[in-house]
């Protein structure tokens, strides 16, 4: 039978999160329904609210960072049972396409209806509607922002019991995010100079990264100086409030050379951002984006010529090149052995009814990461 929920849906953008009744199907083949225990607050969700990043389906249900219990098992669908413990990938990954054949999951052909919230296979498909019949669409085909949701077994990782809920829920996006763009869209080797541009959600787990891989300069820069301080406690070197004092900086400890990497995990990314990055970079270096702004915005005000003259490269990362069906399990194995801090990354917990609170702190700056918690 289908499950009465409460979740917080965006009718139109912009706009903000309306807490509302909802009905979760019974999973299909291929198909979990969850009891969700915990759900961040991530930014990629205020982008949706902005209307920075439009959606192909109103109303829309939020949320694509959470963790919690199955509750039910489709049919014919191997490998999960009720009880297990699991957290969604906002990323799904099929194992068959050509990308993920490669090692590319963070790019499988799945993923082609992130954003209508429908199935992955079926644009037309929805498992959430409203109290009035009204078919809902969900957050990267998940919507942690309600209490019990239905998703594809391609979104949802099994994960060891003893591992708290709330904190696992952090892997499904902002660590393995900022992780990723250090480590391996980054290729952070031991000895080089970093910079961290934008100490949020993502970009905190970029400057843990940078430090797990070596790097012997992590260098944070946020405006906000909770962050700076924040981000001196899990792995930086040294912090700055604007990208000029950290770009000089890295000058300094490289013979007038640069960073060898520069990582843009802004919260709303601009053009100018990318240029700042590059002009930061030192000789062969590379910028790494995993930021996201408005996606109408185009152009990036830098010389192009310098690219080839002093061989700087420029390149985005979706999910920081993470395998999310193997690699977030890495994460919580790093988590469980002390080598990355996840406790720590949680400044305030939420109730649901709470989120839009949740989201001014953000915007605030008071906020590494809000985390949603149910009963």
């Amino acid at each position: 039978m289908p499950v009465n929920t409460r979740g917080a849906i965006m009718r139109s953008a912009p706009g903000q999160w309306e807490i509302t009744d909802l009905v979760v199907d019974d999973p299909r083949t291929g198909e979990l329904q969850v009891k969700l225990a915990a759900s961040g607050l991530c930014h990629s969700d205020d982008h949706i609210a902005t209307g920075d990043i439009p959606v192909g389906h109103y109303p829309f249900l939020g949320g694509h960072e959470g963790a919690g219990v199955v509750t039910a098992v489709g049919p014919n669908t191997p490998g999960f049972a009720e009880g297990d413990h699991v957290v969604f990938s906002f990323l799904p990954g099929c194992g068959r396409c050509r990308y993920c054949a490669n090692g590319q999951q963070y790019i499988c052909d799945s993923g082609a209806n992130l954003l209508m919230g429908s199935r992955w296979d079926d644009a037309e498909s929805f498992r959430v509607q409203t109290s009035d019949g009204t078919d809902v669409g969900q957050m990267c085909g998940l919507g942690t922002f309600a209490e019990v949701t239905t998703v594809d077994v391609r979104s949802t990782v099994k994960i060891p019991e003893e591992i708290p809920l709330d904190v696992a829920c952090l892997v499904g996006c902002g660590v393995g995010t900022g992780w990723g763009t250090a480590v391996q869209a980054g290729e952070v080797r031991a000895g080089d100079t970093v910079i961290v541009m934008g100490v949020g959600g993502i970009g905190i787990n970029a400057v843990q990264g940078a430090a797990h891989a070596g790097a012997s300069h992590v260098i944070a820069v946020d405006p906000v100086d909770f962050k700076r301080e924040k981000a001196m406690e899990l792995g930086a070197t040294h912090a700055f409030a604007s990208i000029e004092e950290a770009a000089e900086f890295g000058r300094s400890v490289t013979n007038g050379q640069g960073a060898d990497k520069v990582l843009i995990t802004v919260g709303v990314l601009k053009g100018e951002h990318v240029a700042q990055g590059v002009e930061a970079l030192g000789k062969g270096g590379r910028v790494v984006i995993t930021g996201l702004g408005d996606l109408t915005d185009v152009g990036i005000p830098i010389n192009p010529s310098m690219l080839a003259l002093f061989t700087k490269e420029i390149r985005g990362a979706l999910f920081g090149d993470q395998n999310p069906s193997a690699d977030m399990l890495k994460m919580l194995r790093l988590y469980q052995e002390g080598a990355i801090k996840l406790d720590e990354l949680i400044t305030k917990r939420y109730k649901l009814d709470d989120i839009n609170q949740g989201y001014e702190d953000l915007h605030a700056g008071k906020n590494l990461r809000g985390v949603i918690v149910y009963d």
